[in-house]
């Protein structure tokens, strides 16, 4: 059977980026993109196997331009691509993501993000080509691509795996820098910034506590309004000897800081202590 011809041949290719853990599944998809050449064309910049090979292929050093869509698995060891597209979200123009994947339970909740469509595996010729000229139009009318939001993306994660991110975004120079969460000791915040401390550094994160605190409870603990830590940091309490914000201190295993508690955790956390 033909297919539709929805798209003029004399735009601009739509440039892409294939990112799954499965070759042949990648090489499917580079087969169908050119049996649709004549109706849409498109061009590959490069093929990735998880979320962290993908975002390489994003700050490689001869990087000249961002691709206009994400063809993502959800489904990939190490980085899946739901945390993939939440990292790209946070670029300044972040390219639009269509996701691929052989589970379709949770196809209407996918659909609920800003994503630009949902493919299930196998992937059928006219099906994407319906969802490539929805980014066309995308393109056409507003230059930057479609953002998947944060909130929505974290409560699909929950869903497919009751799990939050392993990673999270700073931006440094340009560049994002992947911070795993499992290293994070504590977060802390400042103005409108927060400050996430491993061993080694701090990086600051364009997120809130709240949301934080939300997404990472059997992880981190509340101090004080101003100060989460990590449950397997925490190591003692210190009474404040001054009036001030703090009722006491933390003591947070690795790093020099205390961090303030407030008078109502404080009996929350002395019980935990005692339990240890």
């Amino acid at each position: 059977m033909p297919l539709q011809n929805i798209a003029p041949v004399n735009l601009a290719p739509l440039s892409l980026l294939i990112v799954d853990d499965e070759e042949l599944a990648r090489a499917r998809l580079r087969a169908l993109l050119s049996d649709i050449a004549g109706t849409l064309p498109t061009h590959v910049l490069g093929e990735a196997a998880n979320g962290f090979a993908a975002l390489e292929e994003f700050f490689r050093p001869q990087t000249t331009s961002f691709p206009d869509l994400v063809l993502a698995d959800i489904h990939m060891p190490g980085m899946d691509g739901l945390e993939l597209a939440l990292h790209l979200a946070r670029l300044p123009t972040p390219p639009a993501v269509i996701f691929t994947t052989a589970y379709d339970m949770h196809a209407v909740q996918a659909f609920e993000l800003n994503v630009v469509d949902y493919l299930l595996k196998p992937v059928r010729a006219q099906r994407l080509l319906t969802a490539l000229e929805k980014v066309r139009q995308r393109r056409l009318a507003v230059p930057a691509a479609a953002e998947v939001t944060q909130n929505a993306l974290s409560a699909l994660r929950q869903s497919l795996r009751g799990e939050g991110r392993r990673h999270l975004s700073c931006h440094e120079r340009g560049r994002i820098l992947l911070v795993p969460v499992a290293e994070v000791r504590y977060f802390r915040a400042d103005l409108k910034y927060v400050t996430a401390r491993t061993p080694e550094r701090e990086y600051l994160l364009d997120e809130s506590l709240s949301q934080l605190e939300a997404e990472f409870p059997e992880t981190f603990l509340r101090l004080h309004r101003s100060a989460l830590i990590a449950k397997s940091a925490f190591t003692g309490l210190e009474r404040a000897h001054e009036e001030g914000d703090a009722f006491g201190w933390a003591l947070v295993e690795g790093v020099p800081e205390k961090l303030p508690v407030s008078r109502r955790q404080w009996s929350i956390l002395k019980a935990m202590l005692g339990r240890h």
